[in-house]
């Protein structure tokens, strides 16, 4: 073989290997897309900001120990590891993504605090790989198929707080509806939300056209769509919690005592009560029956995965406080957490 010969083969390599790297990296930055109706998390978890999602065995929450950073850990509380450096909310995940409302004004740590950084963003499962997906505040995003819908308020926004929708890879975003329209309740590609403007009535919106529809002429608040249930506060009657069976058209009253919150989740319904005596932390089955008091007082970012119920005082937001899911109730500080944000703060 001559050098010239030589000489060509080696450039022909060359150029094979240029192109096997520039297409391995376009597949690499290639957004993975959802095949059906994903939804990126529960309802009631995202009606309480959002602070814990759960997929496929692992825990994504808002440390706040660690002023709302992102951390992951197995839902059992074990193996928790810090994600990102700074504050994350209405947290979302399918297979291959994470998804949230980031803002770096509120983590308070150096450069980033004066800097700030915030808006909607994605990054792979292990928080590698972060991109700011629209820069922005964002109140509640919802992950449904390929598209995030998520309400959207700028200071410049005369309309108030508006639902839009974007596509995972950033390919699209535009506004549904100047309506405010809460899209954390989202099941097999409906979302269900309730009026705001002339009355409290529960629509539905088909995520396959953004077409919205009245469901059911009753004043609700915070519906949310459970196992053929619609769960919410009555409106019309001192915010009681009840459920509505569309297909029997039959209402149930839950609990008469007003309430502030609540997050469904497989046979329980935890729920803070309102009152000026006895306010408490509550649960019961979703039939109503079986109500016992977790913890007296007033508590917020009520959050539920598989083990665990994840809550803080109404004045604070730390400790973090937890209970079993399932089983007796036993209301413990979230140690977990606490100890792995000593752990990062020492770095």
């Amino acid at each position: 073989m001559n050098k010239q010969t030589r000489n060509i083969i080696i450039s022909i390599f060359v150029i094979l290997a240029i192109i096997t790297i520039f297409i391995g990296t376009m597949l690499s930055q290639r957004v993975k897309m959802n095949e059906g109706y994903v939804t990126g998390n529960t309802a009631g978890n995202l009606n309480n900001n959002g602070l814990f999602c759960e997929r496929n065995g692992v825990v994504y929450f808002s440390n706040l120990y660690d002023s709302g950073c992102l951390y992951s850990m197995s839902s059992d509380g074990s193996n928790v590891k810090k994600l990102t450096s700074s504050s994350v909310t209405s947290i979302n995940a399918d297979d291959h993504y994470l998804y949230y409302f980031l803002d770096s004004y509120n983590s308070g740590q150096g450069l980033e605090s004066v800097q700030r950084t915030y808006g909607i963003y994605r990054s792979d499962l292990n928080g590698k790989h972060t991109q700011c997906l629209k820069r922005g505040n964002a109140i509640t995003l919802q992950l449904c198929g390929n598209y995030l819908y998520y309400q959207n308020f700028d200071n410049h926004n005369t309309n108030g707080t508006e639902l839009f929708k974007m596509k995972i890879d950033k390919s699209e975003d535009k506004r549904i509806t100047d309506y405010l329209v809460n899209p954390a309740s989202c099941v097999d590609g409906i979302i269900y939300f309730n009026g705001t403007r002339d009355n409290h009535y529960l629509y539905a919106l088909n995520t396959a056209n953004d077409s919205i529809s009245t469901v059911w002429e009753e004043n609700v608040f915070n519906p949310v769509y459970h196992n053929g249930y619609f769960y919410f506060m009555d409106a019309s009657a001192n915010y009681r919690l009840c459920r509505y069976s569309p297909s029997a058209n039959v209402v149930e009253v839950l609990t008469n005592e007003r309430i502030d919150l609540f997050n469904v989740y497989d046979n329980y319904i935890y729920y803070q009560t309102n009152s000026e005596t006895d306010p408490a932390l509550k649960r019961m089955y979703t039939d109503g029956s079986n109500v016992e008091t977790v913890v007296n007082g007033i508590y917020k970012n009520i959050n539920i995965t598989s083990s665990y119920v994840y809550f803080t005082a109404f004045e604070s937001d730390t400790p973090m406080y937890r209970t079993p899911t399932y089983g007796s109730v036993y209301v413990t500080s979230f140690d977990e957490a606490s100890q792995a944000a000593l752990k990062n703060l020492k770095k």
